[in-house]
């Protein structure tokens, strides 16, 4: 620890990247400092923010690579630090302990041989191959173990120490009593010491060396530690022999890793060096120093790592407090105030899903613009504030002259466009568990009150129907939520096929997920335009239009009511009053129009609230760039449209045609046996006249239809059960 700490002192914070900074604090974290030393560190540097470091310190809960100290030692020889080396990995052969300080041991009244015998059937199998070193050399006044012996089985090792009179050391070797002797706790091949020669990733070895015993064995006990066995090391040290029962060794570095984490938290002050599956542990039965290495105790703690790991999470939930309602009933606390009014909550989260070209980029700077200015955003009001837009789809120059045609198009002055900041990360994007943290430091003090990011697929972890998955994608955006107390608004896209017959919260892609995390879900779906309603539009432009041009020329006193509504009457009055020059540049911008209505397209917003009640469907145009509240209700009566394409409609068209078809025969047939013969069971040749077809046809129908021919009668009857059987 302490040559941690001086390491430390040869890196300067103020001349780290951000992700630098963040790596010591977590290498800090693994190795078992307080934050107090990466807080005290941080203050050399000038972008240090009091309290900073205890919030990520929180949110630091290891992974699958962790930061170790490793990392602090690299930054500090860089930088001039000179030491003895530190570089433990998971395949590094680990041969030696320091242990200096002499400690009275806790001795067992079985004898030395015993011990080790129930060592032996605690941890293997009779048939599996046991590694001990009993040879040992010095250097530098310590002992450091051989490479010692892997080729005889636990039962073989059993029945010899049974056989022994107390005597170890004919069994093991002979062994140097000031330096102990050593076993491995997981079984070997028979074939060498090394991490791959472990046939069973069974155990990992929990060792305190800087800690009182009994503290130490409290502890341990009190965490109910999964430990087959507890050996007193003859010198400082409880060696806990616990269950890992990993499946692999990936699976076994992730539970070394968890298990480390939990004895740290509970101030174990863990020597990480014993990761190794192939890791030596001391012998119990043999002296060391003058006091024996003794086994303590036995399956103590739970049984197995799974059921460890329950106990553990249910104790250390980190989860709040339960309250009772009685204690806040009269003094309840402060609803959070809306950002747009009877949809989102400030702090609360909101997605807007829609199919692709529904405009929902254009939709989300619509709203950046309308919070920016504090106006309504179709329909509804919006808090004014600051907010971020993080473009993660759209390249710089395009985005940024999105906003302004959107302004333009608005008819909005840009009276609070400071408000408005835009994060391009086009080409630049990362997943959301590494963006947040980015997003969340570069937010800290800019007091956004909403966070747009758009889209989502662009960072999305993980596979977007795995409910698992996409839970923990989500939690980012609690994360950005809790910590910069900002609204968190996105978009997604529709699964692919038809939406019809669909409720508004299952189109979203994925997982059911991204229907249920958000607070409130904006789903936009697309309305069928109807040739009515273009004729419709065409005609109001036209009229439009040809009414400007006519007030131009101070020609509307000759316009009824009624012609100001007629395109064809608006038309011939213009030609009529205006000068020919005048006409023919109102015609080219009536036909420009023209165009652009052939353009538009219809959507419908439904909404799914969690803090506010439904509101009735908003039925907008999308008149590029953007959106509009349909305000003559003419889209009202729409239903949405199905997504099929052409070709599927058209093939949909012809199975129904040819089903309905199919029917027309039926109905035919069945008719012409029931009255062709009188009501009798007609034959063949009754059928072929009645229905003026050939006789092979009519044969064809027998067998489609479900019928058949007596071979003696050669009448036509049903087929007993409707199964078609041929001719009888």
């Amino acid at each position: 620890m302490n040559d941690l700490k001086n390491a430390l002192d040869y890196i300067n914070p103020s001349v780290l990247t951000y992700q630098e900074w963040i790596d010591v604090g977590m290498a800090l974290k693994y190795e078992g400092l307080p934050c107090s030393v990466w807080d005290n560190w941080s203050r050399a540097d000038s972008r240090y923010h009091n309290g900073e470091c205890e919030k990520k310190w929180q949110s630091f809960n290891g992974s699958d690579e962790p930061v170790t100290g490793a990392t602090i030692f690299k930054m500090a020889r860089e930088n001039g630090y000179k030491s003895q080396g530190y570089s433990i990995d998971w395949n590094d052969e680990i041969s030696a302990e320091e242990e200096s300080v002499n400690i009275t041991d806790n001795n067992t009244t079985e004898p030395p041989h015993i011990q080790l015998i129930k060592y032996l059937e605690t941890l293997f199998e009779a048939s599996e191959n046991v590694g001990y070193v009993t040879e040992c050399w010095e250097k530098d006044g310590r002992y450091l173990p051989s490479r010692g012996h892997y080729d005889r089985t636990a039962g073989r090792l059993i029945e010899e120490l049974a056989k022994c009179n107390g005597d170890i050391g004919a069994v093991f070797g002979d062994y140097n009593e000031r330096a102990g002797a050593w076993i491995r706790f997981n079984p070997l091949d028979g074939n060498g010491i090394k991490n791959e020669n472990v046939t069973d990733y069974r155990y990992t070895l929990v060792e305190s060396d800087n800690m009182e015993l009994s503290e130490q064995r409290r502890i341990i006990e009190n965490l109910r530690l999964p430990a087959a066995c507890l050996v007193y090391s003859g010198k400082k040290s409880i060696h806990a022999i616990v269950h890992v029962d990993a499946g692999s060794k990936d699976e076994y570095r992730k539970r070394v890793e968890y298990i480390y984490k939990q004895c740290q938290n509970a101030g174990l002050n863990v020597d990480i060096q014993n990761k190794n599956p192939s890791r030596l542990s001391r012998m119990p039965g043999v002296m060391r120093s003058g006091k024996m290495q003794t086994l303590l105790a036995v399956n103590i703690g739970c049984k197995d790592f799974i059921e460890w790991q329950e106990y553990t999470e249910a104790v250390n939930d980190s989860l709040p407090d339960e309250e009772n309602l009685a204690g806040v009933w009269d003094n309840l606390p402060e609803l959070s105030p809306p950002l747009i009014d009877g949809i989102l909550r400030q702090g609360h989260k909101m997605l807007l899903a829609g199919p692709s070209k529904a405009g929902k980029s254009f939709g989300l700077i619509e709203l950046c613009i309308a919070i920016a200015e504090g106006l309504k955003w179709f329909g509804f009001q919006c808090t004014k504030g600051k907010i971020m837009y993080v473009n993660l789809e759209l390249d710089r120059s395009s985005c940024l002259h999105r906003f302004k045609d959107v302004y333009n198009a608005l008819g909005i002055e840009p009276s609070n466009i400071k408000n408005i900041d835009v994060w391009n990360l086009r080409g630049k994007s990362v997943p959301m568990d590494q963006l947040a943290p980015k997003l969340i430091r570069r937010a800290k003090q800019k007091n956004y009150i909403a966070v747009i990011i758009d889209p989502i697929y662009k960072v999305i972890t993980g596979d977007e129907n795995s409910a698992d998955q996409m839970a923990a994608f989500c939690n980012q955006f609690d994360k950005i939520c809790t910590e910069l107390g900002t609204a968190v608004i996105y978009c997604h896209h529709h699964s692919k096929g038809s939406q019809a017959g669909k409720r508004s919260m299952d189109r979203a892609s994925g997982s059911g997920v991204f229907a249920r995390d958000p607070d409130a879900l904006l789903d936009m779906t697309e309305l069928p335009l109807t040739d009515d309603i273009i004729k419709q539009l065409e005609n109001d432009v036209v009229c439009r239009i040809c009414r400007k041009w006519l007030e131009r020329f101070d020609k509307l006193t000759e316009v009824s009511q009624d012609d100001m509504c007629n395109e064809v009457k608006m038309r011939d009055i213009a030609y009529k009053y205006l000068p020919q020059l005048s006409f023919e540049r109102m015609s080219e911008e009536i036909e420009a129009e023209r165009k652009k209505v052939q353009g538009y397209t219809a959507w419908r917003i439904e909404g799914t609230l969690r803090e506010f009640a439904k509101f009735p469907p908003i039925n907008l145009w999308f008149k590029y760039p953007v959106h509009t509240v349909d305000e003559s209700c003419i889209l009202k009566d729409l239903h949405m449209e199905s997504t099929l394409s052409n070709w599927q409609k058209a093939t949909e068209k012809r199975k129904k045609n040819a089903k309905d078809e199919n029917e027309e025969k039926r109905i035919k047939f069945e008719n012409a046996v029931n009255f062709c013969n009188d009501g009798n069971p007609p034959t063949v040749k009754h059928l072929v006249e009645y229905l003026d077809m050939k006789e092979n046809t009519l044969r064809d129908w027998i067998k489609k239809f479900g019928y058949v021919i007596d071979k003696n009668t050669h009448t036509v009857t049903k087929c007993e059960n409707n199964v078609n059987t041929g001719d009888h």
